[in-house]
């Protein structure tokens, strides 16, 4: 499939901090991928470098064919950014059509307040708007061109529920269209059920991708989370009836096995006090936990041979 995105050799360094660190990715056309990562893992760094927003150390970007940040570009891109402020002392209806303006084949008026669902707030003033509201018709704003590709950049933060379900059925409907999406959310939940490839970075490096399937798949190890009363030292638990890893939280415990019956057996039948258990398939969170975090108390078997 063409390329929407292309990530080559992608460096981006700040004095001695490299925030992106040889970065190869593509993202095809007529998808909704995402780029998930933790806080400070270079996200909002290489979405910047993609928009031509900020020049890379090194290496090359290629959106839709063309060196980033060209200006063609700007007439076929739409970017939501995490800071957009409202514009001073202009109603939804003449910023929506003063974002029109800047384009050549602009999305219609109506088709834009349809997606924002400002319908009734057309003669108000943006600055008025309430932050969920603000942040609706920042996303107008990045549809304004009418684009063939739109760059989201953590879109639902300030929405509502209901806001939110509005958003992911419009992203839906503009793929099915054959435009291209690219986002970064910090809501797995949302990546999990929308996106049909997911690259996961870390420390500014890719460290997966792929379909969320094949990531959770990394993950396929069930976990038992419960609570211990009289918990036995933290090693004990890897000699467990099946257990790969085991997590302590305080007096809660999880524990990744391949198999759980034998385990909540023998759970059940210790003395070591078990409440309050909780038995889960591998999640998308799974998958992006055990390849983002090093900062909780984890053992695996491996980490004792």
């Amino acid at each position: 499939m063409t390329k929407a995105i292309e990530c080559i050799n992608l460096v981006k360094q700040f004095g001695d901090f490299r925030a992106v660190d040889q970065i190869n990715l593509q993202f095809e056309q007529g998808r909704i991928s995402a780029l998930l990562g933790p806080n400070g893992a270079g996200k909002t760094t290489t979405i910047s470098m993609m928009l031509g927003m900020m020049r890379p150390t090194s290496g090359e970007v290629r959106v839709l064919g063309l060196p980033s940040g060209t200006k063609e570009l700007r007439q076929r891109v739409g970017a939501l950014m995490q800071d957009v402020r409202a514009a001073d002392g202009l109603t939804v209806r003449e910023v929506l059509q003063l974002f029109r303006s800047y384009y050549r084949n602009p999305m219609s008026l109506e088709r834009l307040f349809d997606i924002s669902g400002l319908h009734a707030d057309a003669k108000r003033r943006a600055s008025a708007l309430s932050g969920g509201q603000r942040r609706r018709l920042a996303f107008a704003q990045s549809l304004a061109g009418n684009p063939e590709l739109i760059v989201l950049d953590e879109p639902t933060v300030g929405m509502d529920v209901e806001a939110r379900g509005r958003f992911w059925e419009t992203i839906r409907a503009l793929a099915s269209d054959g435009r291209t999406v690219l986002l970064t959310t910090h809501y797995l939940e949302e990546a999990d059920a929308v996106a049909d490839h997911i690259a996961v970075i870390a420390n500014g490096c890719v460290v997966a991708e792929g379909a969320p399937e094949r990531l959770k798949a990394q993950a396929a190890l069930r976990t038992v989370s419960f609570r211990s009363a009289n918990a036995p030292k933290e090693h004990e638990w890897l000699q467990l009836p099946g257990v790969e890893k085991a997590e302590c939280y305080g007096d809660r415990i999880r524990l990744h096995a391949h198999e759980t019956d034998q385990l909540l057996f023998t759970l059940m039948q210790s003395n070591w006090g078990v409440t309050d258990i909780d038995v889960q398939s591998a999640s998308l969170e799974d998958a992006f936990r055990s390849l983002t975090d090093t900062n909780r108390s984890t053992l695996t078997k491996n980490s004792l041979s």
